[in-house]
């Protein structure tokens, strides 16, 4: 590290000024730049390609804990806490896989509406006939919820509501804010 740090700053200060100030021998330093790469980093280098040959294989799913299981099955010598510093310093992240949510929970005896559309996506006129449907989406502060109603007929959003949570009030709130916007007639 000292001598790094003298090679990169020999253009700004005398070379001899910074091995004193840093208690090295010049000689040292001098040697240390003749000298190749220690076995050591040699030996990162060619573990850093075999780490880099496993996450690929394994299309970037693999932590550090995986990828030196593998290795070590495959008899590359590293130890655990070194692949994952190399890891960490080449910036060798795995893919993280979304858990599963279950979003709705149905309740046991509910009452299941009547399908009045039985599949029949298409309206003669405006406002007799909206759909709905409810998604979630992931954020940093956790889901999201939102609910959206459509008009069959413009297949425009008519109503719409997010919420922390997925719930009657969250779909409640959309169909109401359709109620206000198009005021429909009453249905006959």
């Amino acid at each position: 590290m000292r001598y790094a740090f003298i090679r990169e700053h020999q253009g700004v200060h005398r070379i001899s000024l910074l091995c004193r100030i840093l208690r090295v021998s010049r000689s040292g330093y001098y040697e240390w730049l003749g000298r190749g790469p220690s076995e050591r980093a040699q030996a990162n280098v060619r573990l850093l390609g075999e780490i880099r040959r496993v996450h690929a294989r394994h299309r970037g799913h693999s932590g550090a804990e995986k990828t030196w299981r593998v290795l070590r099955r495959e008899g590359v010598d590293g130890g655990r806490h070194r692949i994952a510093r190399l890891r960490r310093e080449h910036g060798i992240v795995a893919k993280r896989r979304r858990r599963f949510v279950i979003t709705t929970r149905s309740k046991v005896g509910a009452t299941v509406a009547p399908n009045r559309l039985e599949r029949c996506f298409t309206a003669e006129q405006a406002n007799r006939a909206w759909v709905g449907d409810v998604t979630f989406i992931p954020t940093r502060q956790g889901w999201l919820y939102l609910a959206v109603l459509l008009d069959l007929y413009s297949r425009r959003v008519v109503g719409w509501s997010m919420s922390e949570r997925n719930d009657t009030a969250l779909v409640s709130a959309a169909l109401e804010m359709a109620l206000a916007q198009r005021q429909p007639a009453p249905a006959a």
